[in-house]
């Protein structure tokens, strides 16, 4: 157990002859004591201030800490917006180019069909022109027949027949 200055003060030595002078003792040990007590109380202090030197270090480490463990979520946070965003826009390029492909297929399929009617349209076209061509000329090959000739010689219902046994024969 430590010394306390109780125990100083209450110290008591046993006398002998030609030993110390006592009240040179007890004034040095009253010094002694108040000296002690001093020492105490400065040291009572530097514990005090040692502890709360120690809360507030504690304090900031755990702030530290807390700050470090949200750095590591904000930068988590970060990485996982990070490659959302990517995925995001892999889908959205995805759906681009699919949307890209349709229009384009679409596109040909169109234009093959277009190409298709248009050559149909040409097909008829020169299937009408030789038909009517056929017409023309056989309305001609008509026109230029002898038959008319003799038609303006005869009555008109003469000429109503012959016209009539002239396009049949045609």
């Amino acid at each position: 157990m430590p010394l306390t200055p109780l125990d100083i003060h209450n110290k008591e030595f046993g006398r002998r002859l030609r030993g110390y002078d006592e009240d040179e003792v007890n004034e040095f040990l009253d010094q002694v004591i108040k000296d002690y007590e001093a020492l105490i109380r400065e040291n009572k202090e530097i514990q005090n201030q040692a502890l709360a030197l120690q809360e507030k270090l504690n304090h900031f480490a755990n702030i530290e800490e807390t700050l470090s463990k949200t750095i590591i979520v904000a930068q988590e946070a970060a990485d996982e917006v990070r490659n959302n965003a990517k995925k995001e826009a892999q889908l959205i390029v995805k759906e681009a180019e699919k949307n890209a492909d349709r229009i384009i297929n679409e596109s040909l399929s169109k234009s093959r069909k277009i190409a298709l009617e248009v050559e149909e349209l040409r097909k008829q076209a020169s299937i009408y022109r030789a038909r009517f061509r056929t017409l023309v000329e056989a309305q001609l090959e008509l026109l230029s027949h002898e038959s008319w000739d003799t038609l303006d010689s005869h009555g008109p219902e003469r000429q109503v027949s012959m016209t009539t046994e002239l396009a049949r024969g045609i």
